[in-house]
């Protein structure tokens, strides 16, 4: 496997990830902000979608021609961060699908070191190859995968990639319980609890 295989599973893989933390949620909680700044499961995967076009679009002059009114010029701010009541789950997932797709056609007709330019990056970065790209991609979908692990957790106690994840240590809710609470004895004890802090 090649370079720019390699970093096209990693891309495929997390997308797959994301997407998946949809699975099993009614349509309030895929929808609903669980921190201050309204991060939600959908909005990230409009988000990351949406992106996704662009980079591996309009940066290597493929534009994917698809309207995205709420990346345009006097758009609401962060509206590709959220999902609108009138928009549905399946109009979101589609979107997911289709950025995959025509993404996936960018890097396989283009070599590494393909050039293209960024043109919403500042004037001294804007010129990047293929390669820049598949890993920018790579760690915005691995970061706002890792911010829906957590807004999953949060939902319903679904970790990592649920029952069986070689990366989470196998305990039972009983033992979760014990492990969050040394975890929170250790934190007090290293500190006051400061009058900013959140309950649990």
């Amino acid at each position: 496997m090649d370079e720019k295989e390699i970093l096209h599973r990693y891309l495929r893989l997390r997308r797959a990830d994301l997407l998946a933390k949809l699975d099993g949620l009614g349509e309030y909680d895929v929808r609903r902000p669980l921190t201050p700044t309204g991060t939600n499961l959908l909005g990230l995967v409009k988000h990351v979608a949406s992106v996704e076009i662009g980079y591996f679009g309009e940066v290597f002059g493929r534009p994917h021609g698809r309207p995205l009114p709420w990346l345009d010029d006097g758009a609401e701010p962060d509206a590709d961060l959220w999902a609108s009541p009138d928009e549905t789950r399946e109009q979101i997932v589609e979107l997911h699908h289709a950025s995959a797709a025509h993404s996936d056609a960018t890097i396989d007709a283009l070599p590494l070191d393909a050039a293209g330019q960024v043109p919403w990056w500042p004037q001294e970065r804007r010129d990047v190859t293929l390669q820049q790209i598949l890993v920018h991609m790579c760690v915005e979908t691995a970061q706002h995968l890792g911010h829906a692990d957590i807004l999953r957790e949060l939902i319903d106690g679904t970790a990592g990639k649920g029952p069986g994840d070689p990366n989470l240590t196998p305990r039972s809710a009983g033992d979760w319980a014990a492990h969050r609470a040394r975890i929170e004895a250790a934190a007090r004890a290293a500190g006051p609890v400061s009058s900013r802090t959140p309950g649990p």
